[in-house]
């Protein structure tokens, strides 16, 4: 039995955007996030006796050099060294601009595939296949790449791909599942999208997904894919995300009053909490149905931002991203509105006060 660990699309020390991360305390445990999610990859591999851990693209970020990524990096493929592990790497888009890439020295247990492509015997029945991006685009098919299955063999192929287009991913290396199929190779480990998809399971063709999520648009628990090879192929999630994104609604219509719209946001929250795959959470709570209540919370917003905020932190695991309010006007939510207004009127007009000024500055405007 052979067991492989496929991921992609790391971007290490890329920062995680949300308004959650305001808070000192949080900032301060999920700083690293995206280096602890491959920490945790490498954990896995360690302790599930894997041969070989595939990186399908987009290890690094961006453009930006930094000594401290590249040493956490070497520390890493170290310890996976240590214990015979091997790593086969494929350079993405994002790779393919990182300084990092050219010029730290990994270590003798990592194969970097090149834009010409190879393979790679891994052992008697299993050969690796890979083809990186030569620069910051591949607007081509890389297909044509790879070489012809070995024959008798279990052949794996690595490619950093948005397939046939994916939304919010650049269009890289484009090709078909019906594509990647005809190839012969009886798995593909992907990579470019951020979200998890099996887009085949005869042959094998899987996207894994981002380790860790960046932002509320990546939102969910986040994992690495286990291949194992025993005669056939199966595959199963590992779980990475250190902090996943959420988004959690709540309906108040049934709220009367202010106290139960605390126990309906406590009850929400704190039922989210106790699923959470990851160790933290940064939710985005939206308030939801028709409510008498609505213009009371929209006057006091301010006040249940941070009264959901200390709701969620009461958790220790969940953090308010953001308050959104999807509280639709209805015709009685208006006549409690337009009464409480209208209440409000009479009150000042019996203001002696109020008739006093009032005739004061009508008295100068004549």
């Amino acid at each position: 039995m052979i067991k492989l660990l496929h991921t992609a699309d790391v971007h290490l020390d890329s920062p995680l955007r949300s308004l959650a991360l305001r808070d000192p305390d949080l900032m301060g445990r999920l700083r690293t996030a995206t280096r602890r999610a491959f920490s945790r990859i490498v954990d896995v591999a360690l302790s599930d006796g894997v041969s070989a851990v595939l990186i399908a693209g987009d290890l690094f970020d961006g453009s930006e050099r930094s000594a401290r990524t590249a040493a956490f990096l070497s520390g890493q493929l170290e310890r996976l060294q240590a214990q015979g592990v091997r790593v086969f790497y494929v350079k993405g888009n994002h790779d393919a601009e990182n300084p990092i890439t050219g010029e730290i020295s990994l270590p003798d247990n990592v194969h970097v595939f090149d834009g010409r492509g190879g393979k790679v015997q891994l052992d008697d029945e299993v050969w690796i296949h890979g083809v990186s991006f030569s620069g910051r685009h591949a607007e081509e098919s890389l297909l044509p790449k790879f070489p012809d299955p070995v024959p008798d063999s279990i052949n794996i192929g690595m490619l950093h791909t948005s397939l046939s287009g994916s939304e919010g991913h650049d269009p890289y290396a484009p090709c078909s599942v019906a594509d990647l199929k005809a190839h012969g190779f009886d798995y593909w480990a992907l990579g470019h999208v951020h979200r998890r998809r099996v887009h085949s399971k005869d042959p094998w063709i899987v996207m894994p997904g981002t380790p860790q999520g960046r932002n509320i648009g990546e939102e969910g628990p986040k994992s690495a894919t286990m291949i194992t090879i025993d005669g056939r192929i199966e595959v199963e999630e590992v779980p990475t995300s250190v902090l996943e994104f959420l988004e959690i609604d709540i309906p108040i219509s049934d709220a009367a009053g202010y106290d139960d719209l605390r126990d309906l946001a406590r009850k929400a929250i704190h039922k989210e909490a106790e699923v959470l795959t990851s160790e933290f959470g940064a939710a985005r709570v939206t308030l939801t149905g028709e409510s008498d209540l609505r213009w009371r919370i929209l006057r006091d917003r301010d006040f249940w931002v941070e009264s959901i905020a200390d709701i969620a932190r009461e958790t220790d695991r969940i953090w308010l991203d953001r308050l959104d309010l999807g509280l639709p006007a209805s015709p009685s939510t208006i006549r409690t509105a337009t009464d409480e207004l209208s209440g409000i009127m009479e009150e000042i007009l019996r203001e002696p006060a109020f008739a006093e000024a009032s005739r004061s500055k009508l008295e100068d405007i004549l």
